[in-house]
């Protein structure tokens, strides 16, 4: 079992990987989480001002980019976040991925409480919908090999955000499983499917509300939840601009350099 100290040295390694933009190949063993709950300790200690949530391997295609078996929750920190239209540094990125995502603002607070809550209580918490764009990446070398508990350690991939305007529609009142959006990257199109978001990206919601409620943390108003990629990760170099379109809710993009 980790203690507090090596839960701080393990959090601060991977930090400084981070704002290097350098990898490892692993924590060394007396830092390694062995299980989720450690994994999340190790999260927790991250500097920084919160933004919103993550949630990472969502979909098929998402879980086996990075070797997982289910969803893993990560934190976004506001100075990772990139305006709607800017400009993304592919510096230190090795994974070198964009992600179309729905993304939930949060209205109200969805405290920790012993019973898990409900599609009903947690859609009732949001307060608006967006298109979202996700770069993810890793601070381990070959994190297809890295495991679920140095992964959740590690932030669940989280590296850069975008996320655009709160959609005008009425979202509660269409089928978010069968959204397709459009996403356009040098030159190709692709379409996503909502489906592809744990079936249905407020699916998505409803688990991460519940993971952290099982973490004891509050999902709390104001925060941001990004729910996963659903189309396979999309390969990105310097020069590309991603526009994720999703027709009636919206569209969001960004360039890279």
């Amino acid at each position: 079992m980790l203690d507090k100290d090596q839960i701080a040295a393990a959090s601060q390694v991977l930090v400084k990987h981070w704002r290097d933009g350098t990898k490892l190949d692993a924590l060394e063993p007396e830092l390694r989480p062995q299980n989720r709950t450690e994994a999340y300790a190790v999260q927790a200690a991250l500097s920084g001002t919160l933004f919103g949530w993550k949630i990472a391997a969502t979909s098929e295609s998402g879980q086996k980019h990075i070797n997982v078996a289910g969803p893993l929750a990560g934190r976004i920190m506001s100075d990772t976040v990139i305006a709607d239209g800017g400009t993304a540094s592919m510096k230190g990125n090795a994974m070198r991925v964009g992600e179309p995502e729905f993304a939930f603002g949060m209205g109200r607070d969805l405290p920790p409480r012993a019973a898990p809550y409900t599609v009903d209580e947690v859609l009732a918490a949001v307060d608006s919908l967006h298109p979202a764009i996700e770069i993810p990446d890793s601070r381990f070398a070959d994190f297809a090999s890295a495991g679920e508990a140095q992964l959740i350690a590690d932030n669940a991939c989280a590296h850069l955000f975008v996320l655009g305007a709160a959609t005008n529609a009425n979202w509660r009142a269409m089928d978010l499983v069968e959204q397709r959006p459009q996403i356009t990257l040098r030159g190709q199109r692709y379409l996503g499917h909502g489906k592809n978001v744990l079936g249905d990206p407020r699916i998505a919601l409803v688990w991460l509300a519940n993971e952290l409620r099982g973490l004891g943390i509050p999902l709390r108003a104001g925060e941001v939840v990004t729910t996963g990629t659903c189309h396979p990760p999309l390969p990105i170099q310097a020069g590309d601009r991603f526009v994720a379109d999703f027709g009636a809710l919206g569209k969001v993009a960004v360039g890279f350099e």
